[in-house]
Parts: C-alpha cells; structure tokens; sequence
C-alpha cells in the first residue's frame, strides 16, 4: 500500500513539474516574440534613416562615430 502511494505522490510531481516546465516555455516564447518584435522595430527605423552612435571609449576617452546609412526598398 505504501508502495502505490509514493508511485501516486511521484506521479503528481512529475506532472506539476511537466506543468511548470510548459509556463516557462510559455513565458519564454512570448518575451522571444516581443522581442522580435523591438529588433523588428528597430530594424525598420534604421533602414529609412541615419543612425548615428557615438561611442567614448572608457579607457582612453577617444571617441568613435559610427553612422549607419540604409536603403530601403520599396513596400508592393
């Protein structure tokens, strides 16, 4: 009799593990989506206009400008 309930407590444990594992996947895919969606954004922005980074260097105190152009291409 002992033996069937800890088959029957492991069993519900394994199962509420299987469920947290699924949220967490969940949770994941949705964060990798929005972000997508932000680099997306981004990328967009960038391809219809001058980005310029300026970057100081925290060593030396040289400062670095870079300028991104792009060409976007016609939407059909």
């Amino acid at each position: 009799m002992a033996e069937i309930d800890d088959t029957t407590e492991k069993a519900k444990e394994q199962a509420l593990d299987i469920q947290r594992i699924k949220q967490r996947l969940d949770t994941l895919d949705l964060r990798l989506d929005n972000i997508d969606s932000m680099v997306t954004a981004v990328a967009e922005r960038v391809m219809s206009q001058l980005v310029t980074l300026d970057i100081t260097c925290p060593h030396c105190g040289k400062s670095v400008e870079i300028a991104i152009v792009g060409n976007q291409r016609p939407r059909r």
